[in-house]
């Protein structure tokens, strides 16, 4: 008898073994399998959501993998690390141990998710609801563009993707159990960091721009948060330097402070002496002054940044503090000899020549303006003003473009109680944050994780000075935006 090479024998076990690999195992749309078999059997089903029929199922797609991260009207139903925030979650959940719950249940007319079910998904989620290679959406690229938003009533910051412009991540931020309020939020120059500070904590948090990691926090009064002795609370806005390693942050009270963090090494630096309502801020372009609001009143304060001088600049006619004018935001012009300041009580932007100091321009807007932001693609500053009800038949907030070259402007209405903005030049985009927190405004599409309702974006093309139809449902009171460069 002759014999089987070694060779040939190794081919037959091969060829043996792949012959039963996997049998009785199905690839559901590249979901893990457990996924994929409560998906497939449950939710991408005919009438529901697959390919045939998710355009009548709110544009939601739950076939693969792939198209369930498409989104859907509403947005992200999954938030990859986050099942709290994960609409699809609510739907699907008849347990009320397992989190929110939220009508109609799903799967529409069928039978409920199991126990097991229901926590299968939940539990995927929050590893980051990877597919079937163990790959999560957006975890791919540290320089990945994108935009975070602060939401006041619910402790998180919302990070979106410029790409789809769809909310991709949850991040809880503070660290006080009675809530800390997040109000603004900026990204440093380099893209590295970003920064976020609190209505009711005494300190600022610091993270990486490449994967949202938490680094640590920074103090912003003489001694610890929580001490007692120390109860200048209120942190407003603030302005980071050129070179990204200092920042000046504003407390809004009427015996309120300025300090001067070291970003770096997060150290608090000097604190100002008692300033009335300071909120807006912006640096001069030798970067040795800054510009501080007073928000109550009708002037701004030029302060060193040592703060051994400082001298108040007023806005009016007036050589006196009123309350005519009440500055919200300043921001410093591209040519860095003109300060933009939007007047909440005057309904106007005032332009300051810094050389000067004094007022060279008003240019009316809407009622109550907020925030404002300079777009170098259009040479167009936008400005929200939340509260007018007025300028236009059937709007609650609207949204003022000023043409850089002629100050002459133009309104739209956007979203309701517009107030955050930020511009994407690279997609031709701007983002306006609707807070949405009246009664009377769009009823959310979702339960809200916590107190007050869900606030919404809106898109508007830089080009045609147009919102476009795609609104996404956010947590609640989704208040400042910035882009990450």
């Amino acid at each position: 008898m002759k014999r089987v090479s070694t060779g040939i024998l190794v081919f037959l076990l091969i060829s043996l073994l792949s012959c039963t690999k996997d049998v009785g195992k199905v690839n559901h749309g590249n979901y893990p399998v457990a996924i994929g078999d409560i998906i497939s059997a449950s939710c991408s089903t005919s009438g529901c959501h697959n390919a045939a029929s998710y355009k009548a199922a709110s544009d939601l797609n739950l076939e693969t993998w792939k198209t369930l991260f498409a989104g859907s009207n509403n947005g992200l139903p999954v938030i990859p690390f986050s099942s709290k925030f994960s609409s699809l979650c609510y739907f699907i959940n008849s347990y009320p141990e397992l989190g929110l719950q939220n009508t109609p249940r799903m799967p529409l007319n069928g039978k409920a998710l199991s126990y097991e079910q229901v926590r299968t998904i939940k539990e995927w989620i929050d590893r980051g609801a990877p597919d079937i290679n163990g790959t999560v959406m957006w975890a791919d690229n540290p320089n990945h563009k994108k935009l975070y938003a602060v939401n006041q009533g619910c402790d998180v910051v919302t990070v979106f993707d410029s790409e789809t412009q769809l909310p991709i991540r949850y991040i809880e931020v503070g660290n006080k159990p009675g809530g800390d309020t997040p109000h603004q939020l900026r990204v440093s120059p380099d893209g590295k960091y970003w920064y976020v500070i609190f209505v009711n904590n005494n300190v600022m948090q610091k993270f990486r721009c490449s994967d949202d990691s938490y680094v640590g926090d920074i103090p912003l009064t003489p001694l610890a948060a929580g001490s007692g002795t120390e109860n200048n609370l209120d942190w407003n806005t603030f302005i980071i330097s050129k070179n990204g390693k200092r920042a000046y942050c504003t407390s809004l009270s009427a015996s309120g402070r300025v300090c001067a963090v070291d970003l770096e090494n997060r150290k608090l630096l000097a604190y100002s002496p008692v300033l009335a309502n300071p909120h807006g801020v912006a640096l001069n372009a030798n970067e040795d002054e800054i510009y501080v609001g007073a928000q109550e009143n009708n002037f701004i304060t030029r302060l060193d940044t040592g703060f051994s001088d400082a001298k108040i600049i007023f806005l009016d006619q007036s050589s006196f503090p009123n309350a005519t004018v009440k500055p919200h935001d300043i921001l410093l012009s591209p040519d860095e000899t003109k300060l933009f300041i939007t007047c909440q009580q005057s309904n106007d932007v005032r332009v300051v020549d810094i050389a000067t100091e004094t007022v060279i321009n008003k240019i009316p807007t809407g009622v109550f303006p907020q925030e404002i932001i300079y777009c170098k693609l259009t040479n167009q500053y936008f400005v929200t003003c939340t509260e007018d009800y007025t300028t236009l038949p059937g709007a609650t907030g609207i949204l003022t473009r000023i043409n850089a070259r002629d100050y002459s402007t133009l309104n739209i209405k956007c979203g309701y109680q517009p107030h955050g903005i930020a511009v994407d030049e690279t997609k031709k985009l701007l983002y306006v944050l609707s807070r949405n927190i009246s009664a009377n405004g769009p009823l959310p599409h979702h339960t809200s994780q916590c107190a007050g309702r869900n606030g919404f974006v809106n898109f508007v093309d830089l080009t045609t000075f147009t919102v476009l139809p795609k609104r996404y449902e956010l947590s609640s009171d989704p208040y400042f935006i910035f882009a990450r460069p």
